[in-house]
């Protein structure tokens, strides 16, 4: 999906670059990491903390867990305190009925910090942890120093409403006790779809991470989890015009699209949301960045938190 216009040429790239071979994904963050389950705003959440530093914050989109950061994470903690959790209802942390709001999961972000004894972080995000670090850095704005956001639209802000519109996109408006059901023990075909279809090349999500995230996602309420990030997203677009309303972010944000996703469109939508904006365009990747293009994404990152060095 090339400058926020997902064309069905996505799906047919999908369909060419068919999975042939095996990539290696990387989910090793280290012996030097170790894992704390944090009780805040009304849940509890699995959390990864390593290296010592200035902290840096990591959050996770829709398809993956805190384990997608494990290249990033390792390349940080040499000079980061770095802070990985799987957000609400995904992964490994609790799986709440409700909270699911990015606005609640901007708290959720707030009690991790406040129990870990951190006040200012950089912050990195993708996909839904997008929109739920933009709840956290527009609530909390004198604690965000810089904000890297990769590779998703926030609801309510720019040109949200066209992008509603897109066939592609057809999983925003997909849930609900029936939806449960019909992907109920089918998880791993309801996932593939999106690592597929939202790839340049599809065989760079690897067969042994897709295994690892359908387990993890066809545990019990994931998938009602899942739903719910995305049934949330009418309650996110007021809250988030309710933020834009209070004023742009003015913290340094570095927008990154994949190439054959929403490529500088990225930039141009956080534009609506913030003052100081850079643009950042990783070749040849799709929507899954640190899948299909890890040592390009990470460089990308590291140049820009250096660069207030």
């Amino acid at each position: 999906m090339k400058a926020l216009d997902v064309s069905a040429s996505l799906a047919a790239m999908a369909l060419l670059f068919a999975p042939v071979a095996a990539w290696a994904q990387d989910f090793d963050f280290s012996p030097a990491f170790h894992t704390q389950e944090i009780v805040t705003n009304g849940t509890s959440l699995h959390v990864r903390i390593g290296g010592k530093g200035p902290a840096v914050l990591l959050l996770h989109g829709y398809g993956e867990t805190g384990d997608m950061w494990a290249p990033l994470a390792r390349d940080l903690m040499r000079d980061h305190t770095v802070i990985v959790p799987d957000l609400r209802g995904m992964g490994l942390s609790a799986k709440p009925a409700v909270g699911y709001d990015k606005k609640t999961q901007g708290m959720d972000m707030a009690g991790v910090l406040d129990a870990l004894k951190i006040g200012k972080v950089d912050l990195v995000t993708h996909d839904i942890g997008n929109m739920v670090g933009y709840a956290f850095a527009a609530e909390h704005r004198d604690r965000v120093k810089r904000f890297v956001l990769m590779d998703a639209p926030l609801p309510g802000v720019g040109p949200w409403e066209e992008i509603l519109k897109n066939p592609l996109l057809w999983h925003f408006r997909f849930g609900g006790p029936d939806m449960e059901r019909l992907v109920a023990g089918r998880e791993r075909i309801y996932l593939d779809r999106f690592w597929n279809e939202f790839s340049a090349t599809p065989a760079r999500f690897s067969e042994a991470s897709r295994e690892h995230y359908a387990k993890l996602y066809a545990a019990p309420g994931a998938m009602h989890a899942g739903f719910s990030q995305f049934a949330a997203f009418d309650q996110d677009a007021i809250d988030d015009k309710a933020f834009l309303a209070e004023g742009k972010l003015a913290m340094p944000v570095l927008a990154i699209g994949g190439e054959k996703s929403f490529g500088p469109q990225m930039a141009a939508v956080m534009r609506f949301a913030a003052t100081d904006v850079t643009e950042g365009v990783v070749p040849n990747s799709g929507h899954w960045l640190m899948e299909e293009q890890p040592d390009a994404t990470v460089k990308m990152i590291r140049a820009f938190l250096d660069a207030a060095k």
